[in-house]
């Protein structure tokens, strides 16, 4: 599940990188949601990361259990969206990352999150950092083939006082195997041959960068 966050900017900006964002600055929608957090107890904190750990391993998120968890901070619609937005990226980016949980408790204090918020939602992604990584690995391998390349051209005729001139107009259709095994994608593009001599000179220049690399 993929969650909108509220990008809502944060008027103390982080001045440090972290490790769980890959040594980059967090950014500013993940520093403005810190807040957030820290208004549901650390008790319902831990219990809400079990929630996203179960929408990030694909076991299900139950969102009537997330409201009731939330209920008593009284979050909106948007908080909640917010907070589980949040959590799924601190989460999913720290074992991206393979940070361990003391650097990353460490990390999200400097952040303003509270030390008792932190114990629990690493205790959480410790439990749960072996799957996690797993699971990333897995889904990260899901891409998809190319399997074939029609083309054809069509001549626009153009009329005029003066003169008559073809126009051709390249068609390109691509057959693609999906990330999921047994789909297809079909995509259908139609350029002018101007456009088109451009996309086959810088497809040259990136296979020619790609036998570089080899």
């Amino acid at each position: 599940m993929y969650v909108t966050p509220r990008f809502v900017l944060s008027q103390t900006k982080s001045c440090c990188r972290f490790r769980f964002c890959g040594d980059q600055d967090c950014p500013d929608w993940v520093l403005a949601e810190i807040s957030t957090l820290a208004k549901i107890s650390s008790v319902k904190m831990k219990l809400l990361c079990a929630q996203v750990l179960k929408d990030l391993l694909e076991e299900g998120i139950d969102y009537e259990k997330v409201s009731k968890l939330t209920a008593d901070a009284k979050f909106e619609s948007g908080d909640i969206k917010a907070s589980v937005a949040v959590l799924s990226f601190i989460l999913s980016s720290a074992a991206k990352h393979n940070v361990e949980s003391e650097s990353l408790s460490s990390e999200l204090q400097q952040l303003g999150l509270p030390k008792e918020h932190t114990t629990g939602l690493c205790k959480s992604y410790e439990d749960k950092h072996s799957a996690l990584q797993d699971k990333l690995r897995e889904t990260s391998l899901r891409l998809s083939r190319l399997d074939s390349v029609s083309w054809r051209v069509d001549y626009i005729l153009s009329s005029s006082e003066l003169k008559e001139v073809n126009q051709p107009e390249v068609h390109l259709k691509l057959q693609a195997q999906g990330a999921e095994s047994g789909s297809t994608e079909t995509t259908v593009v139609s350029i002018s041959a101007d456009k088109f001599r451009v996309l086959l000179t810088e497809l040259k220049q990136a296979q020619a960068m790609m036998n570089a690399l080899q």
